[in-house]
């Protein structure tokens, strides 16, 4: 009987010791994908910040420029803003298609990626 009590004891023993790795793993699992999803956005984030900049610059360029072919700078910027405002709108139509599914499947991608 003292065998039968001391096997059980280790099976149970076993058992909760790989409860605990196990959740363990899935918590180191989870921070892996975590770190990998953020670090991937950051990255997109910081490179999409960079062209901003440099597309704001040539807007302001390409403004200026307008404005001295028609005589008044202001005109320059009122075209390029109303290009503008037709580019969101467009954006505005297609947001899900051409955004917000992207980056669903983005993410996805990055959670369930195979190391």
């Amino acid at each position: 009987m003292d065998n039968f009590t001391a096997s059980i004891e280790t099976l149970f023993e076993k058992a909760e010791d790989y409860t605990r790795t196990t959740a363990e793993l899935v918590k180191l699992n989870a921070i892996d994908k975590s770190a990998d999803v953020m670090s991937s956005l950051l990255s997109r984030l910081t490179v999409a910040i960079v062209a901003v900049m440099f597309v704001l610059l040539v807007n302001i360029g390409l403004s200026l420029w307008i404005g001295e072919l028609l005589g008044k700078s202001y005109f320059g910027f009122f075209i390029v803003a109303s290009v503008y405002l037709l580019i969101s709108i467009i954006l505005y139509t297609f947001k899900d298609k051409w955004i917000k599914i992207p980056i669903s499947n983005f993410i996805i991608t990055k959670l369930l990626k195979k190391k």
